[in-house]
C-alpha cells in the first residue's frame, strides 16, 4: 500500500551525495533498482536520474520491522528514504559516482508500488524497439536515455545564453500556418470557422523570421517545432526542433563567425572537444568532386578521382558509352583490399545497384603487381598503368570504378566509400570534423517537375557574379548558401536571402511561378518587401540531430522523449487514430477510404 511523503522534504538527489556528506542525515527518493535480500542483510539500490546509491538495512544498526519492510521491495517501487550517509563498509564499486558512500535508514516509506515492468531498467538495452516506444515512460527512465534527454536540455540551455549575449532576440513563431507547397509535403489542419479551408504546420519559420528582418528586430533565434509529412529514416522524424536564426545587415561571413563561435563554446561546454577555428570551407562542387557528396565524412580519405581523360580512348564498351553520353568515369581506391574476396566485390556491386549503378567496374592489384580485374581484357597495358598511376594504386589496393551521368556516379561512389569505411572500421566515433560547403548551386533540374527547383528554397540569393547566367544557363548560378556539416551529417544549413523585388520575382519566374501565383503564395512577404527591407540572412541546426551525434546515438529517437516510428505513428499514444464523427461534421469533412479490393481466385 502506498504511503504517504507528508512531512518528508528531498534534500539529495541519490548521485549528488559524495563523501563529503558522511555523518550527515539525506532523504532521497527514487526508484528501487535492485534489492538484494542476504537474511537480516537487504541491500536496496536507489536510482533517480542523477544516479544511484545503495541503502543498507543491517540487523546490527536498522530496526527489524525496516529489515522486512525493505525486503518486500521490488523493482520500480517508488520510496523514500531518510538516514544517515556513511563510509562503505564493504568493497567500493567504482562502476558509480556514490561508490565509496551508503545510506544507513532510519525511515523508509513505500510512495508507490509498481507492477513487474515488461523489460529490465538498465543502460544498453537489447529490448526490442518497439518494445521500448510502447512503454516509452519506461524506457525514458533507463540512465542511458536520462543522460541523453539531459545532455539536450544542456545544449539548449547554453543555446539560449550564447545566443542572448550575441544580441538575438527569442521570438515565437506561428504553428498554424498558411501552406506552401513548394518543398516537403505540409501537415494540414482542417480549420472549423472556415471550413474547406486548411491551416498548415510550419517546415520551418523562414518566412515570419524574414517577416521580422523586414520589421527591424536586427538579430532573432527560437527553438522551434518543426513538422514535414515524408518518409522517415534514422535521422529524421516527422516533427522535429530546430534551433533557428537570422541576422540583419550581414553577409556569409557574418553569418559563419557567429556559428563558429557558438559551435566552438557548445561542444567545448557540453563534450571538451575543442573545435579548432575557423573550420575549414569547400565549395559545393568541390565536395561533389572529392566526396560524392555534400555533406562529406572527411575522418577518412578514399576520395574519388575522375579519370575520364585517363580512359576516354578505352575500348571498355561501359567507360566509353558513359563519356559518350555525356558522363564521366570515376573511381575510389581502398588501400589494401586488393585480396578481396569475389563474393565481397559482388556484394559491392549489389550495394551500388540500390543507388542507381548499372554495375561497378573493379581492379585488384595483387601483390606481385599483376591485375585482377573485370574489365583488363578490354584495355591495353598502358591505358591499365596510367589508370593505376591516376588513382595511385599500390600493390594489395583495390580499385573501384563507376561510369555514368555525374549525378550516378557522385551518388553511387559516395555512398560506397562510407559503406566501406564503416565495414573497415575507419570511422572514429571521438574525432570530430566539422565543415563549411559552401557555394550550392541555387537551383536544380528536377525531371519528375520537368523544371528547375530551388536546390535550397525560392528566397536564397544567388551570387552577384553569376546572376547574369540566370536566363542563359540558370544550372550555372551559384547560390549564397552554406551547410555546415559534421562527419558526413548536415547538422544545419541556411543562406543570405533575396531582398531585392526585382531579384525575387525573377526567382519565381525561373520557378515557373506566375505572377499570380507567387502573389497568391507569398503576397504577405513580397508586399512587405515594398517597405525597406535590410540585407539579411540565417541558419537552421536540427537540434535532434546533433544531440544525436554528440551523444553518438544510431538513432535521431534515442534523443527524442516521444519519438514517432517508421510509419509516422506512435505506438504508445497509437497516433493518428480515428476521430468521432460529430468532430469531422463540425470541421465540414468527409472520410474518403479507397474501397479495398480482393483478388479473383
Amino acid at each position: 500500500m502506498a504511503e504517504s511523503m507528508q512531512g518528508l522534504k528531498r534534500t539529495h538527489r541519490c548521485g549528488e551525495l559524495s563523501a563529503a556528506n558522511v555523518g550527515e542525515t539525506a532523504t532521497i527518493m527514487g526508484w528501487v533498482q535492485k534489492n538484494r535480500n542476504k537474511g537480516g542483510l537487504v541491500f536496496v539500490d536507489v536510482r533517480d536520474r542523477s544516479g544511484i546509491i545503495q541503502v543498507v538495512f543491517d540487523e546490527g544498526s536498522v530496526d527489524a520491522a525496516l529489515i522486512e519492510k525493505a525486503a518486500k521491495l521490488r523493482s520500480e517501487y517508488v520510496v523514500a528514504v531518510v538516514g544517515k550517509v556513511a563510509k562503505r563498509s564493504g568493497a567500493v564499486n567504482e562502476n558509480i559516482a556514490t561508490g565509496e558512500i551508503e545510506i544507513i535508514p532510519e525511515e523508509l516509506r513505500v510512495l508507490s508500488e509498481s507492477e513487474t515492468p515488461p523489460f529490465q531498467i538498465e543502460e544498453n538495452s537489447k529490448t526490442k524497439e518497439e518494445v521500448r516506444l510502447k512503454y516509452r515512460y519506461l524506457d525514458l527512465r533507463r540512465p542511458d536515455m536520462q543522460r541523453n534527454l539531459m545532455m539536450r536540455s544542456k545544449v539548449a540551455t547554453l543555446a539560449r545564453q550564447f545566443m542572448a549575449n550575441e544580441g538575438f532576440l527569442e521570438i515565437e513563431t506561428p504553428v498554424l500556418i498558411g501552406s506552401t507547397p513548394e518543398g516537403a509535403r505540409d501537415y494540414l489542419v482542417p480549420s472549423r470557422v472556415h471550413q474547406g479551408h486548411f491551416y498548415a504546420l510550419p517546415q520551418s519559420p523562414q518566412l515570419f523570421k524574414q517577416l521580422l528582418m523586414c520589421s527591424g528586430y536586427d538579430r532573432y533565434f527560437q527553438i522551434a517545432k518543426c513538422f514535414r509529412d515524408e518518409d522517415l529514416r534514422a535521422d529524421r522524424q516527422p516533427e522535429f526542433t530546430q534551433m533557428d536564426m537570422e541576422l540583419s545587415f550581414v553577409d556569409v561571413d557574418d553569418v559563419i563567425d557567429v556559428n563558429e563561435r557558438f559551435l566552438a563554446m557548445l561542444f567545448k561546454e557540453v563534450l571538451g572537444v575543442e573545435v579548432p577555428l575557423p573550420i575549414p570551407r569547400m565549395t559545393w562542387q568541390e565536395a561533389m568532386d572529392r566526396y560524392g557528396s555534400d555533406k562529406p565524412d572527411t575522418r577518412f580519405g578514399m576520395e574519388l578521382v575522375n579519370v575520364t581523360d585517363v580512359v576516354k580512348d578505352s575500348e571498355f564498351v561501359v567507360f566509353k558509352g558513359a563519356i559518350e553520353n555525356g558522363g564521366t568515369v570515376r573511381g575510389i581506391n581502398a588501400k589494401g583490399q586488393g585480396g578481396m574476396a569475389r563474393k565481397k566485390i559482388d556484394k559491392l556491386v549489389d550495394y551500388a545497384k540500390d543507388y542507381g549503378a548499372k554495375g561497378l567496374a573493379y581492379l585488384c592489384i595483387n601483390e606481385d603487381g599483376t591485375y585482377k580485374s573485370s574489365f583488363a581484357k578490354f584495355m591495353t597495358e598502358e591505358e591499365l598503368a596510367a589508370l593505376v598511376e591516376a588513382m595511385e594504386g599500390k600493390p594489395g589496393d583495390l580499385l573501384l570504378f563507376a561510369a555514368d551521368k555525374n549525378k550516378v556516379v557522385w551518388a553511387v561512389l559516395g555512398a560506397l566509400r562510407l559503406h566501406m569505411a564503416k565495414e573497415l572500421n575507419l570511422l572514429d566515433p571521438n574525432q570530430y570534423n566539422f565543415l563549411w560547403v559552401t557555394e550550392f548551386p541555387l537551383l536544380e533540374w528536377s525531371d519528375e517537375e520537368n523544371r528547375y527547383m530551388a536546390m535550397h528554397h525560392p528566397f536564397t540569393m544567388p551570387m552577384e557574379e553569376d546572376w547574369d547566367k540566370i536566363d542563359s544557363d540558370p544550372g550555372a548560378v551559384r547560390a549564397k548558401a552554406y551547410d555546415i556539416v559534421l562527419n558526413g551529417t548536415e547538422l544545419g544549413g541556411g543562406s543570405v536571402r533575396i531582398h531585392q523585388d526585382d531579384i525575387q520575382e525573377k526567382m519565381f519566374e525561373v520557378l515557373g511561378f506566375t505572377k499570380e501565383r507567387a502573389w497568391d503564395q507569398f503576397g504577405f512577404l513580397l508586399s512587405a518587401f515594398k517597405y525597406g527591407v535590410p540585407p539579411h540572412a540565417g541558419l537552421a541546426y536540427g537540434l535532434d540531430r546533433m544531440v544525436m551525434h554528440m551523444v553518438h546515438a544510431d538513432s535521431i529517437r534515442d534523443v527524442i522523449a516521444f519519438p514517432k516510428v517508421k510509419d509516422a505513428s506512435c505506438l504508445m499514444t497509437e497516433a493518428p487514430g480515428t476521430v468521432d464523427e460529430k468532430q469531422l461534421e463540425e470541421l465540414g469533412l468527409a472520410i474518403n477510404l479507397p474501397e479495398e479490393t480482393t483478388e479473383e481466385e
